[in-house]
C-alpha cells in the first residue's frame, strides 16, 4: 500500500497550493481566502522511485465565516484524513508566525501518534535574519523536522519529500497502479442532495453535507468499490444561473463542475422533487447532451412529497426533457437510501452498452438502412449523398459520416440519424454525436489545359458558329 500524506493546518496557510504542487495538478481550488477547501481531496505524487497518496484538507482551529456547524464538519473531515495518514505535513504561515491556534493544534496532532513534518510556508523573499527568527519560533514546538518551503514557487518541496521518504521505509507492497474504474460525475443545482447521494452510494460520510446551498465548493473525486467493481465518483459544486453568481470562489467552483462533465463517462443529474424541474435543470441537461456523455436523471427527495406532486414532476420531465428521451430516470431518497441501489444497475447497463466494437461495414449498413427508410431532402434539385460511416470515438460515442453536400444536412435529419444509430447500437442512456465529412473535388481549382488538337478543333467549330 502507498504511504499516505495528510496536509493539515490553519485556514489560508497554503495547503491546497502545496497539494497542487505535489500532485502536479489543479484539482484543489486555490484562493487568497480562508475556508475555500472543505472536503478531503486525494491525489498522487511521485518522488524518485516512491509513490505517495496526498490528502488536502480543510482549515483547522478557526470557525468558518459562514457557519460554525460547517467548521465543525470541516474539522471532522480533516481529522479523519489525519487519522488514516502515514505522516502529517503540518503547514504554518511563516509570515504570520506562531499563533495560539498552532499551539493548540500541535496537542491534537501529537495524540494521533503520527510522524509530523512542520512546513513553514511563505518564506520566499525573507532576509536571512528574518528567516532565522521565523524558524526559531517554530523550533520551540519540539518537532524533529521543521522545514522552510514556498508552496507557490516550489522552494524546499523536494527537501520536504526527501525527508518524508527517509522517515518511511519503502515496502514491497508499494505500487504505482493508478485508480481505474468508470467515472461518474454528480451534477445539479445547489442543495438538491448531490453530496448526500455520493455518501449514500459509497456507504460512508465521505463529503460534507449540510442543509445550506454552496456547502460543496470543490470537485471531489471519490474512488470506491461496489460488488467487486471499481468506480470513481466526482461530487461537484451546485450550479446556479450565471446572473446569480457574483462570488469569485463560486465561479471557479462552477468551472470545476463543468470540467467534471468532460472527465466523466456517465453524468448523474440530480433534481429536487420538492421544487420540480427548473429552467436551470434544463440548461444543465442541455450542456450534458452537447457533451455526448451518458446521463442518468435522479429525482431526489421523493419521500417528502405526495403522489400528486410526483405525477406533476414526471409530467414536467416529459415536457421539458423531451430532447433527451434516451436518459435513464430514477426516483430516490438519498437521505434514506430509497432507490439508490437501482442507480448502480443502470450504471452497469450503460457501461456494458458503451463497450462497442462495430466495423465500418456494419456502420455503413446502419446508415444505408436510415437513408432508405427516410432519404435526405433535395438541395437545388440535387440529392444529399451519404456514402459510408464509421466509429470516431467511444467516450463520447461519435459517428463519422462521409458524403457530399454535408453542409446542407438539416438539424432535423441529424437528429433522425442519431436516433437510428442509438437504436441499432442498443445504447442505454447514451446519445450519439454525428459528425459529417465531405470530400473536396480534386479538380476544383485546377484549370483544364487543352491539347493542340483540341485547340484546332475549337477554332474550326468557332468558324462554323460565326458563319451561322
Amino acid at each position: 500500500m502507498k504511504p499516505v500524506i495528510a496536509i493539515v493546518g490553519r485556514p489560508n496557510v497554503g495547503k491546497s497550493t502545496l497539494f497542487n504542487r505535489l500532485t502536479s495538478s489543479r484539482d484543489a481550488l486555490v484562493a487568497d481566502r480562508p475556508g475555500v477547501t472543505r472536503d478531503r481531496q486525494y491525489g498522487t505524487t511521485r518522488h524518485g522511485s516512491r509513490v505517495f497518496i496526498v490528502i488536502d484538507t480543510g482549515g483547522l482551529g478557526e470557525e468558518d465565516h459562514d457557519s460554525k456547524d460547517v467548521a465543525d464538519l470541516m474539522t471532522e473531515q480533516a481529522m479523519l484524513a489525519a487519522s488514516e495518514a502515514s505522516v502529517l505535513v503540518w503547514i504554518v504561515d511563516g509570515r504570520t508566525g506562531l499563533t495560539n491556534v498552532d499551539e493548540t493544534l500541535i496537542t491534537q496532532f501529537r495524540k494521533l501518534d503520527k510522524p509530523i513534518f512542520l512546513a513553514v510556508n511563505k518564506v520566499e523573499g525573507f532576509e536571512p535574519d528574518q528567516a532565522t527568527q521565523t524558524m526559531s519560533d517554530f523550533y520551540c514546538l519540539g518537532l524533529d523536522s521543521v522545514l522552510p518551503i514556498s508552496a507557490k514557487r516550489g522552494d524546499g518541496v523536494n527537501t520536504l519529500l526527501d525527508t518524508i521518504a527517509e522517515a518511511i521505509p519503502e515496502t514491497e507492497e508499494e505500487t504505482e497502479e493508478d485508480i481505474d474504474g468508470i467515472t461518474i460525475s454528480v451534477l445539479g443545482r445547489p442543495n438538491v442532495g448531490k453530496s448526500t447521494l455520493v455518501n449514500r452510494m459509497i456507504g460512508e460520510e465521505r463529503v460534507l453535507t449540510f442543509d445550506m446551498p454552496g456547502t460543496t465548493r470543490d470537485s471531489i473525486k471519490v474512488p470506491f468499490q461496489k460488488n467487486g467493481k471499481d468506480y470513481i465518483l466526482i461530487d461537484t459544486a451546485g450550479v446556479r444561473r450565471k446572473s446569480k453568481v457574483h462570488d469569485v470562489i463560486e465561479k471557479f467552483s462552477i468551472l470545476k463542475a463543468f470540467e467534471a462533465i468532460e472527465a466523466a463517462t456517465i453524468i448523474i443529474l440530480v433534481l429536487d422533487a420538492t421544487e420540480g424541474v427548473t429552467d436551470q435543470d434544463s440548461t444543465l441537461l442541455g450542456m450534458i447532451e452537447d457533451s455526448g456523455k451518458s446521463v442518468i436523471i435522479i429525482i431526489n427527495k421523493v419521500d417528502g412529497i405526495p403522489a400528486a406532486d410526483k405525477e406533476r414532476v414526471k409530467a414536467q420531465l416529459d415536457r421539458k426533457f423531451v430532447f433527451v428521451d434516451y436518459a435513464v430516470h430514477h426516483d430516490i431518497s438519498a437521505l434514506h437510501g430509497t432507490g439508490v441501489g437501482d442507480i448502480f444497475k443502470s450504471v452497469n447497463k450503460i457501461e456494458k452498452s458503451l463497450d462497442i466494437a462495430v466495423s465500418t461495414s456494419d456502420m455503413t449498413d446502419i446508415l444505408e438502412y436510415a437513408v432508405n427508410k427516410n432519404p435526405p431532402q433535395l438541395v437545388n434539385n440535387r440529392r444529399i449523398k451519404l456514402r459510408y460511416a464509421h466509429i470516431g470515438g467511444t467516450n463520447p460515442i461519435r459517428v463519422i459520416i462521409h458524403g457530399n453536400q454535408i453542409d446542407r444536412v438539416p438539424d432535423s435529419y441529424r437528429r433522425y440519424l442519431t436516433k437510428i444509430f442509438r437504436k441499432k447500437l442498443r445504447l442505454v442512456g447514451t446519445t450519439v454525436l454525428i459528425d459529417f465529412r465531405g470530400g473536396d473535388n480534386p479538380y476544383k481549382d485546377k484549370k483544364n489545359e487543352l491539347t493542340k488538337r483540341q485547340i484546332n478543333k475549337r477554332k474550326r467549330l468557332m468558324k462554323f458558329v460565326k458563319k451561322r
